[in-house]
């Protein structure tokens, strides 16, 4: 195989980098795009040669106009998927937020009708499968106290 055969064999996923935040009840910070049906996470995708890191505090000051401290990796991800291609997909521990940290939120006026905190036995209605089993599974690790490797949201077969 020749070396552009090998290069153009190589995976070149889409990345994207988000945070999970919490209230003083447990409950997890979604936000409702004005671009999508259902609500996410604060987060988005990795710009060339940004870390996952860097990505996800961009991101959130975008979207949230904070800058929290952003806390160590719960969950990576890969989901492939045959319109976009295959995904790899890093969620952050965002720690809790304070009642002030919250009423400091500025939501990106382009991007997001609403950001609420949520229980987590609502993900399933609330975000689209794959991001609710890997939001599930983020949460889980938080508990345990270390990141998971999953695929398509779920353990890898």
């Amino acid at each position: 195989m020749s070396e552009n055969e090998q290069v153009q064999r190589m995976a070149r996923p889409r990345m994207a980098a988000g945070a999970l935040f919490f209230d003083a009840q447990g409950r997890v910070l979604l936000v409702r795009p004005s671009y999508k049906p259902m609500w996410e996470i604060p987060g988005g995708y990795i710009e060339t040669g940004e870390s996952p890191l860097s990505a996800c505090r961009r991101e959130v000051e975008e979207e949230l106009g904070i800058r929290p401290p952003i806390g160590s990796l719960l969950v990576i991800d890969w989901a492939p998927n045959d319109a976009e291609g295959d995904k790899v997909l890093y969620l952050f521990d965002g720690g809790e937020l304070s009642a002030e940290t919250v009423a400091k939120f500025k939501l990106a006026p382009d991007e997001l009708l609403a950001a609420d905190f949520h229980a987590v036995e609502d993900f399933d209605q609330l975000l689209i499968p794959r991001l609710a089993r890997r939001a599930n599974q983020a949460v889980a690790a938080r508990i345990h106290g270390h990141p998971v490797y999953l695929e398509h949201g779920g353990a890898p077969s």
